[in-house]
């Protein structure tokens, strides 16, 4: 039987490709971080510095673990709890070290480096941290080709990572052999949840808003 789906070859030409690729696609170095400390630890202007010194992240993953369900020698699935990973920074260091002591006095908040007392209450030292993907030109609206003359360049997405807190910042290798190089490290940040929002700040996955209000309406009852 002919696959009725399989398509021309005149239908899937370059120019037809194209014409789907309007935007241009989406860049992997157009991003920017918002670091956002716990209260009394946003020394200087380390959350501002962040947004030029995050050098690299990531868009989060979608996780859904699976719970295989035995029958008869076969396994059914069935969907599981979600999971969030550990979302991971890369970071310009400079010799101010002022991101990195942010860092480092968050974790020694948590947990002091002589005595392991800290903060218990996780309010007090989760926080909430975005990335923005971010756009090279402003986007043509509508079928007539309106353009947005703004001169900033547009947020695409948004994704906003819930009560997150460090739990490693990187060692630093120092070494006579490294020329030519300016120090870095890793911050691996726990997440409990994230949310994700388009260049308007309006919710992908519920009608929250970016703070937080509102309530989720779920995808089955649109």
């Amino acid at each position: 039987m002919a696959n009725r789906n399989a398509p021309g070859l005149d239908t899937r030409t370059i120019d037809d490709f194209k014409s789907k690729l309007v935007g241009g696609g989406a860049r992997p170095n157009l991003f920017e971080v918002e670091l956002v400390f716990p209260n009394g630890l946003n020394e200087g202007d380390a959350e501002e510095k962040g947004r030029f010194l995050v050098k690299a992240a990531n868009l989060p993953a979608s996780n859904i673990n699976v719970i295989d369900v035995p029958f008869r020698g076969r396994n059914l699935k069935i969907a599981g709890d979600r999971t969030f990973d550990v979302w991971t920074i890369t970071i310009i260091n400079d010799t101010d070290f002022m991101i990195r002591n942010a860092f480092e006095r968050w974790m020694n908040a948590i947990n002091k480096h002589d005595n392991a007392t800290g903060e218990v209450t996780p309010g007090d030292y989760q926080t909430d941290m975005y990335v923005n993907q971010i756009g090279r030109a402003p986007l043509t609206k509508g079928l007539g080709g309106s353009q947005d003359n703004s001169d900033k360049l547009p947020i695409l997405r948004k994704y906003k990572f819930h009560g997150t807190f460090p739990t490693n910042v990187s060692a630093i290798e120092l070494s006579y052999d490294q020329t030519d190089s300016i120090e870095e490290f890793t911050v691996d940040l726990q997440v409990q949840w994230w949310d994700v929002f388009d260049g308007e700040d309006v919710p992908l996955l519920t009608n929250q808003t970016v703070d937080g209000t509102g309530a989720d309406s779920g995808i089955f009852n649109q």
